[in-house]
């Protein structure tokens, strides 16, 4: 066996045992099941482990401190548990790997980088010889759906760091994040009129139909060559086949790289109105408080870039 602690296959069964715990943001238990683990991993290491009740139906927050360096400023490593991939999703795509890549739901964003970093983080604990600074690694369960409950959490952490490190992946040809778009979400509610489809449709106004209307609408908004995107991920309406479509709604998400964007995109997107009469709609929401975070010229330039990237994760 070899002493490497870095060899390929030490991690990739690390980063297995963290995919194959599914932890969708809307199972906060499955999040905490991952937390468990994440935190028994620190147990024979001196730091602290401070873990965050969760709140409003999302997971609870892992706050890992280094046993040096706390009292002044240092290196808060930032990671989140939660991933897009509904439960089940391990069944389509199971951990494997190909050539010199890994797969599995959740292993680029981010299950991969926070791995990486924690098993960085125990061979330092490991040395004799201490980094200069602390190191402070923050988890949290809700990065997915805008970090509603671990934002104040992260600008406290931040706030104390010298250096931050998020451990989201690189992108096309390995160029470094400097900045994320602001994210805005949108409620649509559209209010028709009831009618049997086949006895009465002309008493009826579907909610459907105008639904369509607004997704288009939305849509035609897309301007990929200034980085707008505007996305319906999510629709509902209706209550029979034979039913004019009383009530239909969606859920849309918009991504901006500038505020002037969003001064611009926001207003329109409220602004949505029927086309129809007897319809009405309704649309709520706005940009998310995180907003876009840029990072200075002078920081990044400090940054060495990677020797190669490929899609997906490199093994």
């Amino acid at each position: 066996m070899s002493s490497n602690p870095f060899e390929a296959a030490v991690i990739l069964d690390g980063i297995r045992r963290w995919v194959e715990i599914e932890s969708p943001t809307e199972r906060p238990d499955q999040v905490n099941k991952l937390a468990d683990l994440v935190a028994s991993g620190y147990r024979d290491l001196s730091v602290s482990v401070d873990r965050v009740a969760g709140r409003d139906g999302c997971g609870d927050h892992l706050v890992t401190r280094s046993s040096w360096g706390q009292g002044v400023p240092g290196i808060l490593v930032l990671s989140h548990l939660d991933t897009v991939h509904p439960m089940g999703f391990i069944e389509r795509l199971p951990f494997k790997v190909e050539g010199n890549r890994a797969f599995g739901p959740g292993i680029y964003d981010m299950k991969g980088g926070a791995y990486l970093a924690y098993h960085a983080f125990r061979q330092v604990c490991a040395d004799d010889v201490r980094p200069p600074l602390g190191v402070t690694q923050l988890y949290v369960s809700d990065e997915e759906i805008g970090s509603p409950t671990s934002r104040a959490l992260i600008e406290a952490e931040g706030r104390k760091a010298k250096y931050v490190l998020v451990t989201e992946p690189a992108r096309e040809g390995g160029k470094i994040v400097t900045g994320r778009k602001g994210v805005a979400r949108f409620e649509v509610f559209v209010k028709g009129t009831p009618a049997h489809a086949g006895a009465r449709p002309e008493d009826g106004c579907s909610a459907i139909r105008e639904l369509g209307n607004v997704i288009q609408t939305l849509e035609a908004m897309n301007d990929f060559k200034r980085g707008v995107t505007v996305n319906v991920g999510v629709v509902r309406g209706g209550s029979k086949s034979n039913v004019i479509a009383e009530e239909a709604y969606a859920e849309v998400d918009m991504r901006v790289p500038t505020m002037a964007d969003a001064d611009e995109l926001v207003p329109k997107i409220l602004g949505v109105t029927s086309r129809t009469h007897g319809v009405t709609v309704k649309v709520i929401g706005g940009l998310n408080p995180r907003g876009s975070l840029q990072i200075p010229p002078g920081v990044v330039s400090q940054i060495p870039p990677p020797a190669r990237q490929d899609k997906g994760l490199l093994v």
